[in-house]
């Protein structure tokens, strides 16, 4: 069937001041970046992957995820935060980072951690649950193998077993630890319910990157897939209108709001579980891949979490300490108040173990999906 392009109008490659976004409609890290630039008020024909398009970008960027994006003058970008990172050192468009180092750097935190520590409750509620699985492994089959010939049941049979051996068996989930990740979901909407009770945005009366970190799991799939849906309908309802205020978000209504000043004391139960669980498994992952280790250790909310070493990880922590690194000794000691004992972990040099420092592309195949 070839590539179906979305929200476009006319030809697209005739229009050279347009993006090409590549991905999936129901991909976490594609609504994530669908966000950032309708925020910023970038222009993109939206291209809906099917497996032609995904090997086609593959061989473009040489990394086989999604989502990618091509730019107008030709070139090809992958991986959201970069392309976030990127825009914003540029000054493309609206500026969406808090101007204050410290207040960007609890951003870089908070969006780093909502990325990668908040996937697995959101792969967990997806493939775990009967209804919530059968339903997305449709909509794969529907979407990313259209192209590919075969019965429909083969198709939507295949992406369920693929999905729930990666994105549960290889991440550590099992029977013992569930209750953990659910009771990570549930603390979390717990917080961000207060939260945004209180005001639109995380920080404040506009949107940052830590918004749209957290947007990539709430938007497509916390409030689509059945089960969290139903668990934020009656437990997070301000959360809820929050994803629908994000996607609404125009650039006009931003640039009128007033400027982030300060991170607010309500983010520091994020700032402590990022501190006490997530910036501990990144140290253990370096360690891993430094010494030879086959697999990591993490902890969150009581359950134990063993993983194979990830290098991308690694160079999520190296990008979290040179921002650490790079602030003032006064804002290095506020921020190590609010986020806890492991914040010295931050202050330790970067490690590179064979990691790609300039270009955030290295990861393990088996998150070809993911970003």
């Amino acid at each position: 069937m070839g590539e179906r392009v979305i929200d476009g109008t006319g030809d697209p490659r005739a229009n050279q001041t347009r993006y090409r976004l590549h991905g999936l409609t129901l991909s976490y890290f594609t609504g994530k970046l669908e966000a950032y630039m309708r925020a910023k008020g970038l222009a993109y024909d939206f291209v809906e992957m099917d497996m032609g398009d995904f090997r086609r970008c593959a061989r473009a960027t040489g990394v086989a995820q999604m989502p990618q994006l091509e730019t107008p003058t030709g070139e090809w970008l992958t991986d959201t935060t970069a392309i976030i990172a990127r825009f914003e050192a540029r000054n493309t468009g609206l500026a969406l980072k808090p101007a204050e180092p410290l207040d960007a750097f609890f951003s870089l935190l908070l969006e780093d951690y909502f990325d990668e520590w908040l996937w697995r409750p959101a792969l967990y509620y997806r493939w775990r649950f009967r209804e919530d699985a059968r339903l997305m492994s449709a909509q794969i089959a529907r979407s990313l193998l259209r192209d590919l010939p075969g019965p429909f049941w083969i198709k939507r049979l295949s992406i369920l077993l693929r999905q729930r051996r990666v994105f549960l068996t290889e991440d550590g989930v099992t029977s013992a630890n569930g209750a953990a990740v659910e009771a990570l979901f549930l603390a979390t909407i717990d917080t961000l319910e207060a939260i945004l009770a209180a005001r639109p945005y995380l920080f404040g009366q506009r949107p940052c990157e830590a918004d749209f970190g957290l947007f990539g799991s709430f938007f497509r799939h916390f409030s689509h897939d059945p089960t969290p849906h139903d668990l934020m309908r009656r437990r997070a309802p301000n959360t809820l209108a929050w994803v629908t205020r994000l996607w609404a978000a125009t650039p006009q209504a931003i640039a009128a709001a007033a400027p982030i000043d300060g991170a607010p004391a309500d983010l520091d139960p994020l700032l402590q579980e990022a501190g006490a669980s997530y910036l501990p498994y990144l140290a253990a992952n370096a360690r891993a891949l430094r010494e030879g280790g086959g697999r990591v250790r993490a902890e969150a909310k009581g359950g134990v979490f063993v993983t194979k070493p990830s290098r991308y990880h690694v160079q999520c922590l190296n990008d979290l300490k040179r921002a650490f690194q790079s602030l003032s000794e006064p804002d290095r000691a506020l921020a190590a108040a609010r986020i806890g004992a492991s914040a010295t972990l931050l202050a330790e040099p970067a490690d590179e173990v064979g990691v790609n420092l300039t270009a955030r592309v290295a990861r393990p195949t088996d998150r070809a999906w993911r970003r």
